[in-house]
């Protein structure tokens, strides 16, 4: 596939590094020099300096026979504007476009009636925000991932030591728990992967991918580790549009506070929030955050724009009694080095948004992708098309399909008599049907291609 990505920034860069390992050809536009210098030293693209909403800098990134714009610039307007020019002048099948502004995210016949030809809106402040909600709702998870609309649920948690299942062999799980239906999609051991089978015995601090229903969700997080109490305070330090949306979906079920620097800012955010307490100052305050309470608040956030500054507030709060410690970090080279410590969960915005963008970007009818560990494997929910004779998958049992090495299905989503989602948890004779919803756990992103083959329909189908 032929891909133009405007914008070197974090999630144009990750996005170009994810696709060109793809076997796609990209090509990608900046204004800055030294950046672009420094992707295509690293990696197999082309690059193009220039303007990303100029006709003729497109052309010379050879938009005429280009199968897809993706737009991610810092800034909505050119990101705009180039879908505008790609499609009147190169009608571009596909376009895909990073838009932050609430103020057109929230009038949606901009996009949806034409004005603005954008066949695809990505806004990474939304999806950050909906990923700290899920963890919010699932107290103790690392990770929250969705699938079919939030039935199934893909959850990371980490074995803590008296845990039920701990010490014990995955086959036991159903006779710990008959009435729920789960599967351990990926055990992380010191950072090594392992694939499950029903002999691997869980060990205290794995981190352990498991997929359920979402009403059963904290049912096997109690065989793995103490349950956590439900948050009841909450303190966002960073009132921008992350902070704000968080504080927007939080403040009717918790006690909330933000934390803004600037003052004018603050009245914003009064203005728009109902229920939550703003707060002029900074997260690194000490003073400020004792006299709020600090050592009573079950979740601290760190959610401004400077990654330093988060950092700094979040060991800080933990080490004043905050309970739980989550912290923005736009650089990936950080992520690794301060989970685990002070710092309980590390959020990368670009881990996020790559994974909406991969969705839209992947052969094969894909309804969502995410990435996780870093970019290194991926959990993914794939439509299976077809029948026995066009199919590699429909009308086959589990145990008989080819999956490559490190991959796994974890559920199926199906539609019932009634029209209603029903989830399946993976067993070895259960049979693909046409138009189920198949989860996929892939522990290395580089069989990416084997699943889309094995996923994509024959010539014998009608």
């Amino acid at each position: 596939m032929k891909i133009i990505i405007l914008g070197a920034g974090q999630v144009g860069g990750s996005l170009a590094e994810n696709l060109s390992s793809e076997a796609n050809d990209i090509t990608v536009v900046d204004t800055d020099e030294s950046r672009l210098r420094e992707l295509r030293d690293r990696l197999d693209i082309g690059v193009v300096h220039g303007a990303g909403s100029h006709p003729d800098v497109l052309v010379q990134a050879g938009i005429e026979d280009a199968d897809m714009l993706i737009a991610v610039t810092n800034h909505d307007e050119i990101n705009m504007i180039a879908c505008q020019v790609a499609n009147a002048l190169f009608r571009t099948p596909v376009k895909i476009a990073r838009v932050r502004a609430t103020a057109y995210l929230n009038n949606r016949a901009l996009f949806d009636q034409g004005a603005i030809p954008v066949d695809v809106l990505i806004s990474p402040e939304q999806l950050v925000s909906d990923y700290i909600y899920r963890l919010i709702e699932q107290p103790g998870a690392l990770q929250v991932l969705d699938f079919a609309d939030g039935k199934a649920q893909l959850v990371a948690v980490r074995a803590y030591h008296g845990g039920p299942l701990v010490g014990q062999e995955l086959r036991y799980m159903r006779q710990h728990m008959p009435r729920v239906e789960t599967r351990v999609a990926a055990i992380y051991r010191r950072n090594r992967a392992i694939m499950p089978t029903g002999s691997t015995v869980i060990e205290a601090d794995d981190e352990v991918f498991f997929i359920a229903g979402r009403s059963d969700i904290r049912a096997v997080m109690g065989e793995l580790r103490r349950l956590e109490v439900a948050y009841r305070r909450i303190i966002i330090a960073g009132g921008g549009n992350i902070g704000l949306r968080l504080a927007k979906k939080l403040e009717g079920r918790y006690n909330v506070r933000v934390i803004e620097h600037n003052k004018d800012r603050c009245h914003a955010l009064a203005q728009q929030l109902e229920r939550a307490i703003v707060l002029h100052g900074s997260g690194t305050d000490q003073d400020l955050l004792i006299e709020e309470n600090i050592d009573d608040t079950d979740v601290f956030l760190a959610l401004t724009n400077d990654d330093e500054a988060n950092i700094m507030s979040s060991m800080l709060a933990k080490r004043l009694g905050a309970r739980k410690v989550m912290t923005l970090i736009n650089n990936p080279a950080y992520v690794d080095l301060v989970q685990g410590g002070d710092i309980d969960i590390a959020i990368s915005p670009q881990t996020t948004t790559i994974g909406s963008l991969l969705t839209h970007v992947r052969r094969g009818d894909m309804v969502s992708v995410h990435s996780l560990r870093r970019g290194a494997a991926e959990a993914i929910e794939l439509v299976a098309h077809g029948d026995s004779r066009s199919s590699r998958v429909v009308g086959r049992a589990l145990e008989d399909i080819d999956l490559p090495e490190g991959a796994n299905i974890g559920a199926i989503v199906r539609e019932n008599a009634a029209g209603e989602s029903e989830v399946i948890i993976a067993r070895d004779d259960l049979v693909v049907q046409a138009n189920d919803h198949v989860i996929v756990f892939l522990l290395n992103k580089k069989h990416i291609t084997d699943i889309e083959r094995l996923f994509q329909v024959g010539f014998t189908f009608f």
